[in-house]
């Protein structure tokens, strides 16, 4: 059995066909959205509710309270044990997100570089102290490929880069394999469009009018401040620094904008580099039905 992959940036029509594709296929979704994991990040995440999900089964979503760090490691696990499950059953497995490394955690065998508590406390207090500018300088002075790739806001990713460096002795880059051994016979169909940007902003006003504010504030009183992963996630951020009063409402809004477009070419160009990858155009009205067709199948 084949595992299908529906990945690409965020907001070109990966839940739509993911949706279609189970209908026909008799499959279930597998969430590889890094922020669908947490709970009660709906609105801010566009989240599936209920209904939308159409009967489909949904796996990994609200798995994580927002104060737990992630954990690319314990989401693979996760994520091969619902895979094992799916296809035990006769059914289809449908990873669908647009977080480059889960997916490719999931499809590939490679072992995570283990942590330390203790070097993660001090990298962290050195984060908290000089900022992660000055730790992506650091970085870039011993391992170019990986500052390259890292955002120099990215503390968080910037931490666990030095992290492995100082427990590996080498470069952070190399924790992942260079020719990996697949997991699953996978078949990645990735989703783009043309009038994407549009589209992003057009999500983000919806995002506002469905009461993305209020989310954040319920989410406040839950922990979300403390949460290392999930208070940076993008549009909860910007949020709560319009809560504390360091942002305007406009001002929140319209880097939440900026962000989301930004990270949506940061996705195209991540999933661009895989060769393995095919790319369709999500605002086509037969959609389904090329991905049907790429994979050799036909709908009922």
């Amino acid at each position: 059995m084949t595992v299908i992959a529906v990945v690409g940036p965020t907001a070109a029509g990966k839940s739509a066909l993911s949706i279609g594709l189970a209908h026909r296929l008799g499959g279930e979704v597998v969430n590889a959205d890094s922020m669908q994991l947490y709970q009660g990040m709906d609105i801010g995440t566009a989240k599936l509710i209920a209904a939308e999900r159409e009967g489909i089964p949904h796996h990994l979503l609200d798995i994580w309270p927002v104060t737990q760090p992630a954990s690319v490691a314990e989401y693979q696990a996760l994520a091969h044990s619902a895979i094992d499950e799916i296809l035990d059953r006769g059914s289809v497995p449908l990873l669908v997100g647009g977080s480059g490394l889960y997916i490719r955690a999931v499809l590939e065998d490679f072992a995570f570089p283990g942590t330390d508590s203790g070097l993660r406390v001090t990298l962290e207090a050195e984060l908290a102290q000089v900022g992660s500018g000055a730790m992506h300088r650091r970085l870039a002075e011993i391992d170019p490929e990986a500052a390259a790739r890292i955002l120099p806001s990215n503390g968080r990713r910037i931490v666990r880069a030095l992290e492995v460096i100082s427990l590996t002795g080498r470069p952070f880059t190399a924790a992942l394999p260079t020719q990996p051994k697949r997991v699953y016979d996978a078949v990645q169909i990735a989703v783009d469009r043309d009038d994407l940007d549009v589209r992003l902003e057009q999500r983000v006003d919806k995002m506002w009018r469905e009461g993305f504010v209020d989310e954040v504030r319920r989410l406040e009183g839950r922990g979300l401040r403390d949460g290392i992963t999930a208070s940076r996630a993008l549009g909860y951020q910007q949020i709560l620094g319009f809560l504390e009063g360091t942002l305007s409402e406009e001002q929140a809004y319209l880097a939440t904008v900026t962000g989301t477009r930004r990270f949506a070419r940061r996705q195209r160009s991540w999933f661009r580099r895989d060769p393995s990858v095919v790319w369709l155009d999500g605002a086509a009205q037969d959609l389904p039905d090329q991905a049907l067709a790429l994979l050799g199948r036909k709908g009922p």
